[in-house]
């Protein structure tokens, strides 16, 4: 069906799913139980560290934000999936689609700003820790958690609202969820504005919080190979999580745009939907296990509270 005027897309038709006859059901309980799992873990260590005194230190606290933003992110596409898995038609309400675009987006940008930042948490302690608390006080610690969430918020909003401005000639997205770049390629309007900005949003989201991290793990390097065993044992224990939940998220990232700027129908259908979905269901799930097997305090609170319940 197509459309000439943006006024008159009251829709989106999501092209990516496919038939699964009798399999339907347990595509469906997969999917619930691996959002129940995302939603209980993720839950569970917010919820510990922010009723644990011991936990609010500026680690803990970023990650902590951490956690909230995979449940932010979890709650953008799960209970979409969901309804699309049960749904006969794959129809999505336009607003409903530029919403969804603005939350996983807005997910991307926090994650990434997040990670950036606690780089710049673990270089502040590990090469400068006589200096440590009165660099990383509770204000800077404030203003760095609501700059990571106020800026994506900020761009994914203005994205969004460009991208709802188009001028649209069809309503055909092939893919499972609501994608901007596929909506910016239906305009047939002009789209230079759209283009320019999404470079912007791509840089100061990805490359500035990238450029950071780099440069924080650099001066690590130099500090553990100039330090002492201690120095370097702490370095990595603290580092390794970290450095895994970058390179995990950065590869999802980079299958999703790959297979959204370049035509990959040669590849089988099943495949093209876990490649997109890999950024989004991965990291949620990844994280909360990461982190609370391998810090320690974490893991003992989490493991005295489930017993104290039993």
């Amino acid at each position: 069906m197509m459309m000439m005027n943006s006024t008159q897309v009251s829709y989106f038709s999501l092209t990516a799913y496919f038939d699964t006859g009798d399999l339907t059901y347990l595509y469906f309980i997969i999917i619930m139980c691996l959002y129940v799992l995302i939603i209980s873990a993720n839950v569970l260590l917010v919820v510990v560290i922010c009723s644990n005194r011991s936990l609010h230190e500026p680690m803990y606290l970023f990650l902590c934000s951490l956690f909230v933003n995979e449940l932010y992110g979890s709650t953008g596409l799960f209970p979409f999936l969901l309804v699309q898995i049960l749904s006969d038609i794959h129809t999505v309400a336009a607003p409903l689609c530029f919403l969804q675009i603005f939350c996983l987006y807005s997910y991307g940008g926090v994650e990434y700003l997040n990670l950036a930042v606690m780089s710049y948490d673990r270089y502040l302690a590990i090469c400068y820790p006589l200096q440590y608390n009165t660099r990383m006080t509770s204000n800077k610690i404030a203003a760095l958690i609501a700059v990571t969430w106020f800026c994506p918020l900020l761009l994914c909003l203005v994205m969004a609202s460009l991208s709802s401005s188009l001028r649209l000639c069809g309503n055909i997205i092939n893919k499972v969820y609501c994608d901007n770049y596929s909506i910016v390629k239906l305009a047939c309007s002009d789209t230079t504005v759209n283009n320019i900005y999404g470079l912007i949003v791509s840089t100061l989201s990805i490359f500035c919080p990238l450029i950071l991290i780099f440069y924080t793990y650099i001066k690590i390097l130099r500090v553990c190979f100039s330090g002492c065993k201690q120095t370097r044992q702490k370095a990595v224990s603290t580092c390794t999580p970290h450095l895994a939940s970058l390179l995990n998220f950065s590869c999802g990232a980079c299958f999703e745009i790959l297979q959204s700027r370049f035509n990959m129908n040669n590849l089988p259908n099943m495949l093209r939907i876990f490649l997109s979905l890999y950024w989004l269901t991965c990291q949620p799930l990844f994280n909360p296990l990461l982190y609370g097997l391998n810090m320690s305090k974490i893991r003992i609170i989490c493991r005295n509270r489930l017993f104290d319940k039993m």
